[in-house]
């Protein structure tokens, strides 16, 4: 009896010690780093150029940085005087470029001059100081709307060009 249990469990043994698969490792390509509520500041000799606000921030290895519950940004003059603001629904940082890029619900505002920018992408180089885009724009001022496809601004919305501009626009003679 003995025997032939032996030999029922033997050819089960060498089946279970066969090879082993080996499987290459998956390199992991996720966040480095997630920050949650975050509030950050940057500043040129003392005074506050920029504030951002944003409910989840994911970094990469790379350097780049993701907003996917959006973003809040405030621009500030020499003064520290509130020049403009910047709301986007989802948000990218390219750091090779030093590029970012809004999605979703775009909003700029001028404060001073009291304007509105609307698009659905945004991008902008702070370096340059610059926004542009390629998408369909809407820019609203005091009783005006003008629209248009394609823009390239100051960051403050003080200076802009619309690529090709349509609406209506009243002059006082």
């Amino acid at each position: 009896m003995r025997r032939y249990l032996l030999l029922l469990i033997l050819p089960v043994l060498v089946m279970a010690c066969g090879k082993q698969e080996i499987k290459e490792p998956v390199e992991y390509t996720g966040p480095l780093r997630e920050v949650e509520n975050m509030e950050m500041f940057y500043t040129e000799n003392n005074n506050i150029k920029v504030k951002m606000q944003a409910e989840l921030v994911y970094e990469f290895q790379n350097g780049d940085r993701e907003f996917p519950k959006g973003i809040y940004m405030e621009f500030y003059d020499e003064f520290e005087k509130l020049e403009s603001t910047l709301r986007a629904n989802h948000a990218y940082y390219f750091k090779e470029q030093d590029q970012w890029r809004g999605r979703g619900k775009v909003e700029v505002k001028n404060v001073a001059k009291n304007e509105q920018l609307n698009t659905e992408e945004l991008f902008w180089k702070p370096d340059d100081q610059r926004i542009f885009t390629e998408q369909f724009v809407t820019i609203r001022q005091q009783g005006d709307v003008i629209y248009g496809q394609g823009l390239t601004a100051k960051q403050d919305l003080s200076d802009y060009v619309i690529t090709h501009p349509e609406g209506e626009l009243e002059v006082n003679e």
